[in-house]
């Protein structure tokens, strides 16, 4: 069974469940049904393209709200605070929903709420200094997505196990040198060297790190397309449109604040 190297879409039973065909049957084949495929989904309770990208579209639309709210109703002050409990939360959210074959709807709107809280906080402090910078961002964060389901589907690309193996451990090893950043700042206000400050010079180290993290994220993009794909061709279980939504909403949020980071790093 093909796996995403995003945490979220890793699980070995991610798509098991009684009553429906394992990739060596179903991969690549139509049903023998008549009637419209998607009609046949919806009613089969299949994970259908519609549906996930309906999802991820809701939980997007959650997390630009809950931002809008950080933004531009919570107090300044209160920006650092908030984006401490959004990161936390949704690094533990993500623990969970990676040990679990589903996820709660409850759980993935939580979650878009907290990621929205992180996403508002960062945002509302580089765009004060840097006007303009979060449409640039959100404009760069599509172009990117953009460009890169184009290629997935335009060049055929193919994710092997090689592959997967290695962005895997690339991302597992970046999270948790951020994890280590973002306790050892929550100490000392600087973190590790990693990141540069809102303000002020910006060393080669920050640079390499958001430039590798940003291609660690359109590799993880290219990782979870592949995975929807699958899971669509294997005719998963409806429910995994939510997971497949929440991985790609994980994925999409750390392309757009890496993004963020490394314009305003150029702007200064």
């Amino acid at each position: 069974m093909m796996r995403s190297s995003n945490p979220v879409l890793s699980r070995n039973d991610t798509w098991s469940s009684g009553g429906y065909a394992p990739a060596d049957q179903s991969y690549g084949q139509q049903p023998q049904h008549g009637g419209p495929i998607g009609q046949q989904d919806r009613n089969r309770g299949v994970m259908t393209l519609d549906d996930v990208i309906t999802k991820t579209a809701v939980m997007l639309g959650i997390v630009v709200l809950s931002a809008g709210a950080t933004y531009f109703l919570l107090p300044q002050p209160l920006w650092l605070p908030a984006a401490i409990v959004g990161g936390l939360g949704t690094f533990i959210l993500t623990i969970i929903v990676a040990a679990r074959r589903t996820v709660p709807v409850p759980l993935a709107f939580v979650f878009s709420v907290l990621e929205g809280m992180l996403v508002g906080a960062i945002s509302g402090v580089f765009e004060n200094v840097y006007p303009g910078i979060v449409v640039q961002a959100v404009f760069a964060t599509m172009v990117a997505a953009g460009v890169t389901l184009a290629a997935y589907k335009f060049f055929n690309i193919k994710v092997g196990n090689t592959f997967r193996k290695v962005v895997t451990i690339a991302t597992i090893a970046i999270a948790a040198v951020m994890l280590i950043n973002f306790i050892v700042f929550l100490f000392n206000g600087a973190g590790i060297g990693i990141r540069a400050g809102v303000t002020g010079e910006v060393g080669l180290l920050p640079y390499l790190f958001s430039a590798i993290a940003v291609v660690l994220a359109v590799l993880n993009l290219v990782m979870d397309f592949d995975h929807v794909e699958r899971g669509i061709a294997m005719r998963a279980p409806a429910d995994q449109s939510w997971k497949a939504a929440f991985g790609l909403t994980v994925t999409l949020v750390w392309l757009y604040i890496e993004l963020l980071r490394i314009i305003s790093y150029f702007r200064r």
